[in-house]
Order: C-alpha cells, then sequence, then structure tokens
C-alpha cells in the first residue's frame, strides 16, 4: 500500500524559509508526477508546485520565485523549498504523487503556520 509521509512543517516568521519532505512507501515503483497542493483555512485546495511526468515544473502564480520544487528519484521523495514566506503561505500542505495523473495518492498534509 503506498504511503505519503510529509515532513518539515511548522512554524516561522514572514520572510523566513522552509523545506517540505515528502517519501513515499509502499511501492517500488517510481511516481512519474509528484508534487504539493496546500488548503488554506475557508480555501479550497490549491495545487502549489508539481513535477509532472518526470520533468516540466509547475508553480502557482503566487509562489514563483519563492518556492522551488525538486525530487530525488532514487529516494522517491519530493521537496519543495519555500522562502520569503508570508503569511498567506500558512496552510495544511499535502503531497501528492501518480503515474498517470498528478493527485492519485495523497499525504496526511504538513501544517505551515506564517507568522506577521
Amino acid at each position: 500500500q503506498v504511503q505519503l509521509v510529509e515532513s518539515g512543517g511548522g512554524l516561522v516568521q514572514a520572510g523566513g524559509s522552509l523545506r517540505l519532505s515528502c517519501a513515499a512507501s509502499g511501492s517500488r515503483v517510481i511516481f512519474s508526477s509528484m508534487g504539493w497542493y496546500r488548503q488554506a483555512p475557508g480555501k479550497q485546495r490549491e495545487l502549489v508546485a508539481g513535477i509532472i511526468r518526470g520533468s516540466s515544473t509547475d508553480y502557482a502564480e503566487s509562489v514563483k520565485g519563492r518556492f522551488i520544487i525538486y525530487r530525488d528519484n532514487a529516494e522517491n521523495t519530493v521537496y519543495l523549498q519555500m522562502g520569503s514566506l508570508q503569511p498567506e503561505d500558512t496552510a495544511v500542505y499535502f503531497c501528492v504523487a501518480g503515474l498517470v495523473r498528478l493527485t492519485e495518492y495523497w499525504g496526511r498534509g504538513t501544517q505551515v503556520t506564517v507568522s506577521s
């Protein structure tokens, strides 16, 4: 059974940085797509960043230039380096992965809170 386990969330001051990690376990398959969604209180879940079909990357407009997504295929792990964090980045961040679609599998989420 595939599990995606996120880590690295926490509380940070505005302007600070965090790195989220997501490790996939329970499968030897290397996911073609991996990424991150987030959901803020009272808002819909949104795509933050994704590595699609192994090569192309996609970012939400609001995080371009501040967040970087990258992966370690050998470890089946995806990372999200977040910089210049702002209070509006406060959300639960979910790791996603899939072979055909990005969102076939979801992690349980990790809380990121940015204080002003």
